[in-house]
């Protein structure tokens, strides 16, 4: 039996099974229906059939139906280490969807053929996001090969869809099956900063709207005798923008900008030539509000604005929900934020810390179903870019995190 320094040091001789898993993954395009792709099952095959040859046999399915790909299903698969206890489970939440290549001229490798070059692996998807899933699967290698077996159950979590909204993946799991028990620790290996340092605890409520308002065209030179949607647009806009300092003040620290953000920002073509008043005129905003504000709050709020400048300009104006998701905050003090960035500091030196966000991650729907999770991995965030690379360090670095987290005593 071994122990967590033979773990440790074999995951230092883990570079050539790395580098393997991460070339056979990158040479299957798991492109989801909406980039014109057939989605991730024959990756799904193949990573099965990797991690059964290495011994990790216990592999469930939970494939979500999809009728628009070849298989008729996207594939979610659960990996398991059995431990000795139950409860206190620790999961590695990683996706296996890529994004398209992009302009292929920006590239100076094949995006679908993964190469090695000065400690990085460049292709598409090696960091977004196989360096997370190939750092959990080798700190379960880590255990299978060293004859550990870890106090409470180690599951791996692959999921299809995160790219287009977890549709298929995370949200038709939680949706449909029971996979996730109160105590269990969940990390999401799909963002991060280049020392490790970051551990993502929240996001702020995300709403984008889209505002239409209906006035009355008339030529420019007599404006009195219409009602201008585009000048109406303009006030709500500022009227939108100022709930900032008005009502929704809070700060945070742990986000950046510490405070909600409710920006205008795209705008529809209204009237095609200048000397014309328009009567119709459609604005859209941005708004990220700190997690203790609910959406339902804010849409409260700018439905009053907008009907105090409807009867101001004499105009009609609605608006829809163009997206919108909440969930509330990780407490910076839950077991897996205080565990987890203890193995980030034993492995890389540095002290972690809980942050918040602005933009979204499926921690979102984990939180908003009552799993409290973290966001993180080390990572030079090359995601979604031509020449995306993952270092090997981050990789081999990452998996002893993990390895570290399965094996603290709780």
């Amino acid at each position: 039996m071994g122990d967590i320094k033979s773990a440790l040091a074999y995951l230092d001789k883990a570079e050539p099974g790395i580098v393997e898993l991460e070339t056979l993954l990158t040479a299957i395009p798991a492109l989801a229906p909406e980039s014109g792709g057939d989605g991730e099952w024959k990756k799904a095959e193949a990573l099965e059939a990797w991690l059964r040859s290495k011994g990790l046999t216990d592999i469930e399915h939970h494939d979500a139906p999809d009728p628009r790909v070849s298989a008729g299903k996207r594939p979610n698969l659960v990996v398991t280490i059995k431990g000795k206890n139950p409860g206190k489970r620790v999961w590695i939440m990683a996706h296996t969807d890529v994004v398209p290549e992009g302009d292929r001229s920006l590239w100076d490798t094949e995006p679908f053929k993964a190469v090695l070059k000065d400690g990085k692996l460049y292709g598409r998807g090696v960091e977004d996001n196989q360096q997370g899933l190939v750092s959990g699967v080798f700190a379960a290698l880590a255990l299978l090969d060293n004859g550990i077996q870890p106090e409470h159950d180690v599951k791996l979590l692959l999921v299809a869809d995160e790219e287009f909204g977890s549709v298929y993946g995370i949200q038709w799991l939680l949706a449909n099956r029971q996979l996730f028990q109160a105590d269990d620790l969940i990390v999401v290996p799909d963002g991060g900063k280049a020392d490790g340092s970051e551990i993502e605890t929240a996001e702020k409520n995300i709403c984008w709207l889209k505002v239409a308002t209906k006035g009355k065209q008339c030529h420019a030179s007599r404006p009195d005798d219409g009602a201008n949607a585009f000048l109406a647009n303009c006030e709500l806009a500022l009227e939108l923008n100022r709930m900032e300092t008005e009502v929704f003040t809070d700060r945070d620290p742990i986000f950046d900008p510490q405070r909600s953000t409710i920006t205008p920002t795209k705008k529809d073509a209204n009237v095609p030539n200048i000397n014309t008043v328009p009567a119709d005129d459609v604005f859209y905003v941005d708004m990220r509000v700190l997690p203790q504000y609910s959406v339902d709050r804010v849409l409260k709020e700018c439905q009053a604005r907008m009907d105090k400048v409807a009867a101001k300009y004499g105009v009609k104006m609605s608006y829809e929900v163009v997206q919108r998701n909440e969930s509330p905050a990780t407490p910076v003090d839950a077991p897996v934020v205080t565990l987890l960035s203890k193995a980030v500091e034993d492995t890389y030196g540095v002290k972690a810390k809980a942050v918040g966000i602005g933009g979204g991650t499926v921690g979102a729907y984990l939180r908003k179903a009552g799993f409290p999770c973290v966001v993180w991995s080390r990572q030079d965030e090359t995601m979604h870019a031509p020449n995306e690379y993952a270092k090997i360090e981050n990789i081999v670095g990452d998996a002893k995190v993990f390895l570290r987290l399965i094996l603290a005593q709780r």
